[in-house]
């Protein structure tokens, strides 16, 4: 069970960076695309000799950039997927910054049945949109609809929006792993990012944790 746990952890973290890697690549080249072309443009205008030949990488140039206008729909997508996909991966890694200042003045029980009420909400917020982006996404697919400027190769609106019902079952999974830790008293709290005990940590790098 544990080699699976560590396999899919490599898994979504390989993806995370794959989503993020795809997003500069096409943001990079749809830029220098649309800055390169003018360049040679401007070689053509200086050298009157060679003025065919760099008019004609420019013109190239140029059309690959107007082609490219899937790039920003794709970016879109991309980005979607990552916040959707993100989201878990935040649960897992204690990510998401947590305000429990007055919960922690409490005894331990007490922080775990808080803990526990804590889970249970958001079990009930993930597991509300999970049902109703299914519906959603359930009605898209029958819909048929194109992606915008996505359409020409085939992909749905569907194909698109299919993460956020994915990215909420994998936040409900997520909360049933934390709530079924602290009920076996394996945690305490949500495992929230302690942002004041980080910053104080780097502040005073010398100092014992209490």
């Amino acid at each position: 069970m544990q080699s699976l746990t560590r396999l899919w952890e490599h898994l979504e973290e390989g993806f995370i960076a794959f989503l993020l890697a795809a997003m500069t690549l096409v943001t990079f080249v749809y830029v220098a695309l649309n800055n390169i072309y003018t360049l040679f443009y401007s070689l053509s205008d200086q050298w009157a000799v060679s003025s065919d030949f760099f008019a004609g990488i420019g013109d190239h140039l140029m059309g690959y950039a107007q082609a490219m206008t899937w790039s920003v729909a794709l970016t879109k997508a991309l980005f979607g997927w990552l916040i959707f996909f993100g989201i878990s991966y935040g649960v897992r890694t204690a990510g998401h910054l947590g305000v429990d200042a007055l919960v922690k003045k409490t005894s331990k029980p007490v922080q775990r049945i808080l803990a526990m009420l804590a889970c249970a909400c958001c079990l009930a917020y993930a597991g509300l949109f999970l049902v109703a982006s299914y519906k959603w996404v359930s009605a898209l697919f029958v819909a048929g609809i194109g992606a915008e400027d996505l359409d020409r190769y085939g992909v749905k609106v569907a194909y698109i929006t299919v993460i956020v019902p994915l990215g909420f079952a994998l936040v409900f999974a997520r909360y049933l792993e934390i709530l079924y830790r602290i009920w076996t008293h394996r945690q305490t709290g949500l495992g929230l990012a302690d942002e004041a005990a980080e910053a104080s940590k780097l502040a005073n790098p010398n100092e014992e944790p209490h």
